[in-house]
């Protein structure tokens, strides 16, 4: 049986009216993410990060790593987890603990938008060796290329890996061995890979990434 056409639209004219069930049962919509504010971003970096860092993020400390043209993803991820724990460091523990969701993402995303500093492989004798690990692993232990999910210039996959590329290598060893001796536990996989390195091929492959560009 057809209905009259004005039955029809009476039908949709209503349907159009009220408000879905998903509403009428009080469900909340899906958060909105705020955009990062640069500005406060800005602030919030040269009050809380600049003395370790480096005012644009390009850190003069071999021991503290270079945020500038970092992936701001990963960086509100480490932050996340230095608040929580999940990555054990007293200092980083305390910066992280005041700040906001907010904060975090002003932050990450003003400090990734610097431009990096390149660095400079040091070690001439280590370097070669270095290389050979990043770009193809150490197939014989089931060590992975770093490369495969780094990338072949240190520039890492946003959202999913870090950015390497002019990293202090002093800093680079220390989460290497970090990871290896159980000390840094928010990452399984890098666990599994620093595990079958020595100190030497951590070294290497360290001071290949500071030259990386």
């Amino acid at each position: 049986m057809k209905l009259p056409a004005c039955m029809i639209l009476a039908a949709a004219l209503a349907a159009l009216s009220f408000p879905s069930i998903a509403a009428e049962e009080g469900q909340p919509a899906a958060p909105k993410t705020a955009k990062p504010d640069l500005v406060k971003g800005e602030q919030g970096f040269t009050a809380v990060c600049a003395a370790c860092h480096g005012a644009d993020g390009n850190s003069t400390i071999p021991a503290n790593p270079r945020l500038s043209q970092q992936h701001p993803e990963y960086l509100i991820k480490q932050l996340r987890e230095f608040k929580d724990g999940k990555r054990n460091d007293a200092v980083m523990k305390g910066f992280a603990s005041t700040l906001s969701e907010d904060d975090m993402r002003n932050i990450a995303y003003w400090v990734t938008a610097q431009k990096a500093k390149p660095g400079f492989a040091k070690d001439k004798d280590l370097v070669m060796l270095g290389e050979r690990i990043f770009r193809g692993g150490i197939p014989d232990r089931q060590i992975a290329a770093c490369a495969g999910c780094h990338s072949p210039n240190g520039a890492g996959i946003p959202s999913q890996y870090p950015r390497l590329s002019g990293q202090h290598a002093d800093y680079t060893v220390a989460q290497l061995l970090a990871f290896r001796d159980g000390k840094r536990l928010n990452n399984v996989q890098m666990t599994g890979v620093a595990a079958k390195m020595n100190d030497r091929e951590i070294r290497a492959v360290a001071d290949y990434i500071a030259g990386l560009r």
